[in-house]
């Protein structure tokens, strides 16, 4: 690293010591050095500052545009109330914020696309929620071979930017989804068997680190906090800057298809065949759900494929195009095409997301699909719930990138086994069957992995983007990697601004 550890704790409390003498913190604790300020002397403290300084560029509850910044989220759970709002509009900026942050002791909240679907993840109430949505500048480079993106950007503007030069890269399936979300968390993308994560796809980020101070990292500087970003999640500093591989990939090859309920055990199947048979020769993923309306007891289950290449029908989802289908519609279009219709319309209802890992087994699956079912049908009662059991492939190939790129990233999985992700998706209105739904979730999810556990077939891997705010992903994490990431933490951000000051998402804990 370009600085010392005793010249990082002393800059902290050095600034620490100036806003304590400014804005007396009567309700703080002192934690290793760090003088964390009760939530609101803190936000005060912070919030008057950058409105000083930044004027417009920071919200408060009377500006024009606070109510429709706290709820530019997808799941309404997600809808808090922060003292202030402020949208750095670029690098130094952030960094004077979290330098503002860390002297006030003050307690807040990272916004990149809004799409992390738990409350407090990426809101804070009463506290400060520091908003990207200006850092949206991207650049494609002179040669080709990457793109610089912002982390106030959207998936759709990425893919935007590409097109006019044939390109694409790993990103979002769904156009709305934020960068810098999917990019710290991993990243599913269709074309993982080939090209990796996304995570797996980034070549350097600019990092604010705990101090306000700058850096690059890549495979040649700051290469362990390079490694711990992959997958990481927000533990060591914001990322202002994300430089990703383009891919010369101008077309790809879809399909889309819908099926009666009484294919859906065939459907599991084909998801289990897919997954055994989706090595790297040809970049290949879906999105693979079952939806079920509790209450007209109608199962649609439903497979939105994407293939590199013009191959139409594209082959890798031949396993689907057997099963005889309601509706099937194959194109073959650019990226940008096909992903302007993909959208996640924000604020549609309170949202859960949790899941486990199996080994491909049909019929497993189909057990566990069928309990879910029975299961839905306890909840029916719950005012516009809407359940989806949705399967996410990971073949073997997909691992092989981090293995043998000489980087690595943090999940530290193996290419020696596929995995599918099984995962509940579910939809509700109000506020009162919150506690319920978590149950009913954490209930069914703790029952069937234990099952799997027992018949030698559970994998302790979670995904992050698809976990629900009562599992623990870094659990399933090689220990050597956790230990890792937890010295790399240390060394980066020793007085802990971005595990005490700001507590949202998953944390790596001590």
């Amino acid at each position: 690293m370009s600085f010392s550890k005793l010249s990082l704790a002393s800059l902290i409390t050095s600034a620490v010591a100036v806003c304590a003498q400014t804005y007396p913190t009567t309700n703080s604790s002192i934690s290793n050095g760090i003088t964390i300020a009760d939530l609101a002397t803190g936000a005060s403290c912070a919030c008057t500052r950058l409105a000083a300084t930044f004027g417009d560029l920071c919200l408060t509850a009377n500006s024009t545009n606070y109510t429709a910044e706290v709820m530019e989220y997808w799941d309404i759970r997600s809808d808090l109330l922060p003292k202030c709002i402020f949208f750095p509009a670029d690098a130094d900026q952030v960094a004077t914020a979290v330098s503002t942050f860390t002297s006030c002791g003050a307690q807040f909240a990272i916004r990149g696309g809004g799409h992390m679907n738990f409350p407090g993840s990426n809101n804070i109430d009463g506290g400060v929620l520091l908003a990207l949505n200006h850092l949206t500048d991207i650049v494609v480079a002179s040669d080709n071979s990457s793109i610089a993106v912002g982390p106030g950007t959207r998936w759709v503007d990425v893919y935007e930017a590409l097109a006019p030069y044939g390109l694409y890269c790993i990103g979002g399936r769904l156009k709305t989804i934020g960068v810098p979300g999917l990019e710290l968390i991993g990243g599913f993308h269709y074309l993982i068997n080939k090209y990796g994560f996304a995570m797996d796809n980034v070549l350097s980020y600019d990092v604010v680190l705990g101090n306000g101070t700058q850096v690059v990292a890549d495979a040649t500087t700051n290469t362990d906090l390079f490694w711990a970003l992959k997958g990481g999640a927000n533990n060591f500093g914001i990322v202002t800057k994300f430089v990703i591989k383009a891919l010369p990939i101008p077309m790809i090859s879809s399909t889309i298809q819908a099926f009666n309920e009484s294919y859906a055990e065939d459907f599991i199947a084909a998801t289990v065949e897919m997954t055994q048979n989706n090595d790297a020769e040809i970049g290949a993923g879906s999105v693979v759900s079952i939806q079920y309306n509790a209450t007209t007891k109608v199962v649609t289950p439903s497979l939105l494929g994407v293939q590199e290449g013009t191959e139409s029908p594209p082959s890798r989802f031949a396993p689907y195009s057997r099963i005889p289908s309601l509706q099937t519609v194959n194109n073959v279009s650019t990226p940008r095409e096909w992903h302007k219709n993909l959208d996640t319309p924000n604020q549609m209802f309170r949202v859960q997301f949790a899941h486990k890992t199996i080994k491909p087994d049909t019929d497993q699956l189909v057990k566990i699909y069928k309990a879910w079912k029975d299961a839905v049908d306890t909840v029916s009662d719950v005012k516009g719930l809407y359940p989806t059991f949705v399967l996410n492939i990971i073949s073997k190939s997909t691992m092989t990138v981090a293995k043998e790129n000489g980087i690595g990233n943090t999940w530290g999985l193996d290419d020696d086994q596929d995995l599918i992700i099984w995962q509940l998706s579910t939809g509700w209105d109000n506020a009162v069957d919150d506690l319920r739904m978590t149950n009913w979730a954490r209930g069914f999810l703790d029952y069937w992995h234990a099952e799997n556990q027992a018949a030698g077939l559970a994998s302790e891997f979670i995904y992050m983007g698809d976990a629900g705010e009562f599992q623990e992903p870094f659990t399933g994490f090689p220990l050597k990697n956790v230990q890792r990431m937890r010295q790399i933490r240390e060394d980066v951000d020793p007085l802990g601004v971005f595990s005490r000051l700001n507590w949202g998402g998953f944390k790596l804990g001590n």
